[in-house]
């Protein structure tokens, strides 16, 4: 078990695209669960490669009460949307910041798993919106830069503050 160093925005390493993962071997199984030890850990609910700084297109995800139903995600796809829901998110990458985001109220997507088997997964809610959330990392976005530049001049203003109280 090792906890990752979460990167924190508005780190430009954020901002990088997730390359394909080519085979699941040991070192992507031992990734997996290093990414779902650091997210129980933090404690988050969704973590993307990206924001440990390793840009392969890897997301894990559990949105249960109980912690006990993880999702891995290797290459996903959203291959279908459907509705139009705000929701409130927050991200580890960008502590204590929340804020209303739309996307999809349901979605399809297609995946490998944690051992390389091809799946598709339905998914609406919160589970569909931590979905998107994550994918977006992988795609090398954050959620708060789908607010105004007034916005997230604020929120920059916020972290470097609690930053500076931090230290």
């Amino acid at each position: 078990m090792a906890i990752l160093k979460i990167l924190q925005y508005p780190d430009k390493r954020l901002h990088t695209v997730a390359t394909p993962v080519t085979e699941v071997n040991a070192q992507i199984c031992t990734l997996i669960q290093d990414m779902a030890d650091t997210m129980y850990a933090a404690p988050g609910i969704g973590l993307a490669a990206t924001q440990v700084d390793v840009h392969k297109r890897i997301i894990v995800l559990d949105v249960s009460e109980t912690q006990d139903q993880l999702y891995v995600f290797i290459n996903p796809k959203i291959v279908s949307r459907d509705g139009v829901h705000e929701f409130e998110e927050g991200c580890l990458s960008v502590p204590g910041i929340f804020g209303k985001v739309t996307r999809a109220e349901s979605i399809t997507v297609t995946a490998l798993n944690a051992q390389g088997e091809s799946f598709t997964l339905d998914a609406k809610g919160l589970l569909a919106v931590c979905i998107q959330h994550e994918m977006d990392h992988l795609e090398g976005k954050v959620f708060v830069e789908y607010w105004s530049q007034f916005k997230q001049s604020r929120v920059l203003a916020k972290l470097k503050k609690n930053q500076r109280n931090t230290m």
